[in-house]
């Protein structure tokens, strides 16, 4: 049997449709107008198991694996959603896999089991204003005052910074390069901890993102991540996982807006006929089938190895290029089969048109995947 459709993960496909139609897509345009997500859609969300999807229920999580946390991600945006929406209301999904990982269990205890219930919300602070995909070159420092680390520094563009509770930062606890990296669960309320106002996006509306300071920051020793020195590894072992997900979410969105270019395209009267009889159309629609379809068949291969035990390094970077790729044209044509409608507000695709962007931006540069891919297959 297809692995992507036995009957649980069919009724898994099911509940997150159901789910989104009725709790989430009604209420997105004015998520998006107010800036950010309302957090009782978390504690929603964590009621019917969502939140804990691919976590296991030794800390808090609904079990499955990267299959099921990707189905998820099919059925969110089949049902009305968006990736902004993931981004913001799944944030969990890069915020507390390292701390699973660490195998920490007072930090699990205080920060993964009341974020999977949706009590709690965090966010991963990587990213700072000198640098992006680069992590080695991060510069906020931390160092160990007897029994506190004391943090300074800054990030930027950090997704549900706004309204997370702890941010899971990377900070500089030893020398320059990869070696000196460590991660922090940092609370937002310590004192010399302050949060920017939410930055405006060209998309991703719903999903609030801040730029963090930290000015002598005092935090727990007992809240560094693993071991001191030892974040970069921490990190490195999310890296599939994170672009997986952003491929899931390029090639979803674009069925989702090829779904509604289809839809249109039979309604919409031109001329005297509806405009799926229009042979340039019609073929613009199989040409968006066919990216989409090639991008999520790219993007299922890897991560089918990963849930099989395998680090599919090169699977998921070449998955997430392709499906960036194919989401960004697709979205494209949706906007121009759809007209002056497309470039409407109320319009779903103008939306996913916007979304779509910073796809090719986050997880890893499109050009520095590509980069690493070539490192990959040695050429």
């Amino acid at each position: 049997m297809n692995v992507w459709q036995t009957p649980e993960r069919q009724a898994l496909r099911e509940l997150v449709t159901s789910f989104t139609q009725r709790e989430i897509a009604p209420h997105l345009p004015a998520w998006e107008d107010d800036g950010m997500l309302p957090r009782e859609l978390h504690r929603q969300a964590a009621e019917v198991g969502l939140l804990g999807i691919g976590f296991d229920p030794e800390v808090g999580g609904a079990g499955g694996d990267i299959i099921d946390a990707t189905i998820m991600t099919e059925a969110v945006l089949a049902g009305g959603g968006s990736s902004g929406l993931l981004a913001s209301l799944c944030t969990h999904g890069i915020a507390v896999p390292h701390i699973v990982d660490s195998g920490n269990a007072d930090l699990i205890d205080r920060y993964v089991r009341p974020t999977l219930a949706g009590e709690l919300i965090g966010s991963l602070a990587i990213t700072e204003p000198g640098g992006g995909s680069d992590v080695s070159a991060l510069t906020t420092r931390a160092v160990l005052d007897g029994d506190e680390w004391v943090v300074n520094g800054a990030k930027t563009f950090i997704t549900s910074g706004v309204r997370a509770d702890f941010v899971t930062t990377a900070v500089r606890t030893g020398g320059a390069g990869f070696g000196g990296i460590s991660l922090l669960v940092i609370d937002k309320e310590l004192p010399g901890f302050s949060v920017s106002a939410p930055l405006r996006k060209m998309g991703w509306h719903c999903s609030d993102t801040a730029e963090l300071t930290f000015d002598d920051v005092r935090v727990p020793a007992g809240n560094i991540v693993g071991v001191v020195d030892g974040g970069f590894g921490l990190i490195i072992n999310q890296f599939v996982n994170e672009r997986v997900s952003l491929a899931a979410q390029g090639y979803a969105t674009a069925q989702r807006a090829l779904d509604l270019s289809v839809e249109y395209a039979r309604q919409r009267e031109t001329f005297g006929k509806p405009l799926i009889t229009r042979q340039v159309i019609r073929h613009k629609l199989v040409e968006m089938h066919s990216r989409t379809a090639a991008a999520r068949s790219l993007t299922r291969e890897a991560a089918e190895l990963a849930a099989a035990g395998r680090s599919p390094l090169l699977e998921a970077v070449v998955a997430k290029n392709v499906s960036v790729a194919a989401c960004e044209w697709v979205v494209s044509e949706a906007v121009q089969i759809f007209g002056g409608m497309g470039y409407m507000r109320e319009s779903e695709v103008e939306r996913h048109y916007r979304d779509a962007r910073i796809l090719g931006i986050g997880g890893g540069a499109t050009e520095v995947m590509t980069d690493l891919a070539a490192k990959l297959l040695e050429y």
